[in-house]
Order: structure tokens, then sequence, then C-alpha cells
């Protein structure tokens, strides 16, 4: 099961109880699904919980059901869909509209005065037009609708509780979309799934444990190649000493020093200093690296 559908049957549990909340989810339903218009209204839906908890939600909101419903047993995509002319007319009176007007669809503010209609109207958009990616991948949550009007009166709605969406457009869609993970873990919060939110910042946590983790290991094997390539340019120049027969020639420190790098090539320069006898600086025991470089490379 994806995470998007987690979401929703976490929202689906969400009780029935007040009818102008029911009114307001619907409202929300209405706005961002497939079909809302004075001749039909058409639903579709992969979601079962979603699917189980539509016409309870119409009972409950306008005492009407649907005049075409998918079966008991029914799989995939399933269809909602309401043709009846009273029907509508009711449904569409319920929102201070009508079927006789052509005025476009917005949002009737007056009927999400309360907060928790306001709530029930966003859950209701998220069921019906809404999206979110699994956290593990990347964060996006979206509401999608065809309504420019109705999205940029939802932005407006959300403004007001304190979200800040972006706003775009999308093959004739208008979207508004969330892509930082404190912004999606409190919107989903508020809309009732506080189990998902923390989901979401349980994979929020992980990965900033994980790129902290290759962070360090990424930064420890750099360095472990900075020890590795230091010390074979020392050795090269060691070596070379050594064939020109300049190495027997050095001061002694110098050559007590060359010995004891090519008797531990993987040491580091402060491992080397602690096992001179006696130990000596890592700073010293620098210089003295430097010196045989140079004169190597003379």
């Amino acid at each position: 099961m994806s995470f998007a559908s987690n979401v929703r049957q976490e929202l689906c549990r969400q009780a029935l109880t007040r009818r102008c909340c029911a009114v307001a989810e619907a409202f929300g339903v209405l706005l961002f699904c497939n079909t809302f218009t004075a001749s039909q209204v058409k639903l579709i839906t992969e979601s079962a919980e979603f699917a189980e908890r539509l016409p309870r939600l119409f009972r409950r909101a306008f005492g009407v059901g649907f005049d075409v419903e998918p079966g008991a047993d029914a799989e995939g995509k399933r269809t909602f869909a309401v043709t009846d002319p009273a029907k509508l007319e009711k449904i569409f009176q319920s929102f201070g509209f009508s079927t006789e007007s052509s005025v476009a669809l917005h949002v009737n503010f007056g009927i999400l005065e309360e907060r928790c209609c306001q709530t029930s109207f966003l859950r209701g958009a998220f069921l019906a037009g809404g999206s979110v990616t699994d956290p593990a991948k990347r964060y996006h949550l979206e509401l999608a609708t065809t309504h420019r009007k109705v999205s940029r009166e939802t932005e407006a709605l959300l403004l007001d509780l304190g979200f800040y969406p972006k706003a775009t457009e999308r093959s004739g869609t208008c979207v508004l979309y969330f892509k930082q993970s404190d912004a999606i873990e409190d919107f989903l919060t508020f809309l009732g799934a506080p189990v998902s939110a923390m989901a979401v910042m349980e994979a929020k946590v992980e990965k900033e444990l994980r790129n902290g983790v290759n962070r360090r290991v990424n930064c420890d094997t750099a360095n472990l190649t900075k020890v590795v390539d230091a010390a074979q340019e020392q050795i090269a120049a060691i070596r070379l000493l050594q064939q020109r027969g300049v190495l027997d020639k050095l001061p002694e420190k110098l050559r007590v020093t060359a010995a004891m790098r090519l008797e531990h090539p993987e040491a580091t320069l402060a491992e080397l200093a602690e096992m001179m006898d006696p130990p000596v600086t890592k700073s010293a025991l620098s210089h003295r690296m430097r010196k045989l470089t140079a004169y190597a490379k003379d």
C-alpha cells in the first residue's frame, strides 16, 4: 500500500458526527473531484476506505444517495455518480448555489466559519484531489482542482490558517503544493492524520542520520586518501634518494625519519612522531619529511 493510501485510510477514520462538518467535507470533495456540474456529480477513486466513506458522507451531508455506485466487491477504480436533477439541486443549495445559475464554482466561506469545518473542507479536498509522495523518496503534497477560482480561494484559506503553499498550473489543472517536510507534517496533522505526519518526521530523521553518516564516511575517506597519497609521495622520494646514493649522506635525523617511514608506510605523521625514539612532535616530523621531499626534487 502506498503512503498516500495510508494517509487516506487514516483520514477516513474520522467520524462523521456534526452535519456542518459533513457538509464542509463534502464541499471539499466536490470542488476537487472529477466532475461537479449542474448536470452531474462524478467521483472516481481507487481508495477502498474513501469509497466506503462517500455514501455515508453524502447521506449525512445532503440526505441523498448516489445514482451510480460500485459493487461491494469492486476493486481498482470505483465510480460514484449523481445524475438525478432533484438530488443535484439539493446538493447545490447546500452550498448556496443553484443548478440554474451559470456562475463559476467558488468556495463559499459562509459554511466554513468554524475551524472544525475548515479542517473538514480541506480533508475532503485532499481525499478527492490530493496526493502525497512517500517521504522516504521526497517531500511533496498537493491539492489539484480544475477550478481556478476554487484553487485561489483555497490558497487564501490555507494562508489564513498559517500554511503557505506554492501554486502552479499543470495541463489545465490548478495545483497547490508543499515541498517542505515540516509543512507536510503540520498539514497532515491538521487534517487528522497524525500517524502519517509522524511517518514523515521519522523519514526525515532517518535521512538526516544517513546523510550525516555518509558525510562522516566521505570525510574520513578523503582524509585517509590524503594520508595515503602523502605517504606514497614521501616513500617515492626516499626511494629516489636511496637509488641516487644521497640518503646515506643526509643528517642522522633525516635518515632515521626515512627508515621509519619505509618501515611503517601506512602510518600517519602523528603515529610516526610517537614511534620515534625519542618521540617528536608532528610538526617536527612534517618538517623532516618536507626536507626529504625537497632533496629528492633537487
